[in-house]
């Protein structure tokens, strides 16, 4: 990591300062698979390719606020918090860092697997630049923390990925640090040290400690962070509050994906999921009912009525269900059913019954079922759909359709669905102030 002056334009309330900073790694593709292909003159030659991990990205942290970086897999994450805890030297700008550096990155980074955990924890701390005696007051605390009494004096090569997790941390948070940095290995952790680990970083962060994290939890961002840098191949797209940031970047991820179904099925020429009277469901209920109508397909549409392959969160949405009738059917009551890919059914309305079931004419048709704002949660559900007459089944496919829900802005709130309502405060009403 360079150390020169902080540029001018750099706040100097900035904790740490990145200024047009690349990295550049150079990629060997000359793996050689037999004896034959290492002496041969030919194959000696070396195959390499520049690869642009970084381009050109400036920003500032600001000092004692919590950072969060996101962005797709290669995006430059990691990359770049190697930089500024000094693992990697930029190849070309510069990072400066207003503090002490305390990081936590890849699964045993640091450690020595010959020496024992407690000998790791004063290797650490020397490499931070803590003194013996600092490293001493902390010790206790540090297993403590990390849970590990039994195994402190064992070498660490034989520790599991778990207990690496909970070393590391317990070294990185307790060491005073002035900077600290996490990469998305805290989420190895079992549950009740990750609650250990965020009630430490709630800590931390009243005490001004600068926090610059990693993680594809995009909930964990916008809860935990002040502000947030989004990263996409190497450039900087966006930096700001997290919030708005992490909807930028869902908002751009829906689009790719969608653009993506849209390339699928023009390149397949399938617009549309459509089921016959003799298809069954590998591993599922198959088709049963009596047949006097069939379902034939069903349409996932937006708010404007257009088709997509996914809808999204909160928003108006409509499941247009096709069907073909080969007589004309007085009274026949439509049904959904949602199912999480957990197994868990979140969901099935139905369209009524007695005055509110649909006379249904022989020939093709469709029912919509519109809803005003989605409540279901990102992920993916299987639909099962029926066609009855009270207690007649005219069709039941069951699972047959997959429905991919998608958020364009970040979801914080745990479960299968979101529960709409409003929260109020009652607050005891001040003593009167005796005159």
């Amino acid at each position: 990591m360079q150390t020169e002056d902080v540029p001018e334009e750099a706040p100097r309330e900035a904790a740490i300062s990145v200024r047009d900073v690349t990295k550049k790694f150079r990629l060997h593709n000359d793996r050689k698979t037999n004896v034959k292909e290492m002496f041969s003159s030919r194959e000696r030659r070396n195959r390499s390719e520049d690869f642009w991990a970084l381009k050109g990205v400036t920003l500032d942290i600001p000092r004692g606020r919590t950072f969060g970086l996101i962005g797709h897999n290669g995006s430059g994450k990691s990359t770049l918090l190697k930089l500024v805890a000094g693992i990697h030297r930029p190849s070309s700008g510069s990072i400066t860092a207003h503090g002490r550096v305390s990081a936590m990155l890849e699964l045993g980074a640091g450690f020595h697997p010959e020496m024992s955990g407690r000998d790791n924890i004063y290797l650490n701390g020397s490499i931070l630049g803590m003194t013996r005696k600092q490293i001493d007051a902390a010790m206790d605390e540090i297993i403590a923390f990390s849970g590990l009494e039994e195994f402190i004096d064992t070498p660490v090569k034989v520790y599991s990925s778990g207990m690496y997790v909970r070393l590391g941390f317990a070294i990185a948070v307790n060491l005073e640090p002035e900077i600290l940095i996490i990469d998305e290995v805290i989420a190895v952790g079992d549950e009740a040290f990750q609650r250990r680990c965020f009630d430490h970083l709630y800590e931390l962060r009243r005490k001004g400690v600068t926090i610059v994290l990693v993680t594809h939890s995009l909930a964990l961002v916008a809860d935990l962070c002040d502000e947030a840098a989004w990263l996409d191949g190497g450039t900087l797209k966006r930096v700001g509050p997290a919030r708005e940031v992490v909807d930028d970047y869902l908002s751009a991820v829906n689009e790719r994906e969608a653009a993506a179904d849209d390339a699928e099925a023009a390149a397949t020429g399938q617009t549309d999921v459509v089921v016959t009277d003799d298809d069954e469901f590998e591993g599922r209920t198959p088709r049963r009912g009596s047949g006097e109508i069939r379902v034939t397909g069903i349409q996932f549409l937006d708010q404007d009525g257009v088709e997509r392959k996914f809808l999204s969160t909160g928003r108006p949405c409509t499941v247009r269900i096709s069907y073909q009738a080969t007589e004309d059917l007085p009274d026949v009551t439509f049904g959904l059913a949602f199912v999480h890919e957990s197994g868990v059914q979140a969901a099935g309305p139905n369209s009524g019954y007695g005055p509110d079931t649909f006379v249904v004419p022989a020939g093709t048709g469709a029912v919509d079922y519109t809803v005003d704002s989605l409540p279901l949660q990102p992920g993916e559900f299987l639909l099962s759909v029926a066609a009855v007459d009270k207690g007649h089944m005219y069709d039941y496919i069951d699972r047959a359709f997959v429905l991919k829900v998608r958020a364009e802005d970040v979801v914080t709130e745990p479960g299968l669905v979101r529960m709409p309502g409003r929260w109020r405060q009652h607050t005891a009403a001040a003593p009167a102030i005796e005159q």
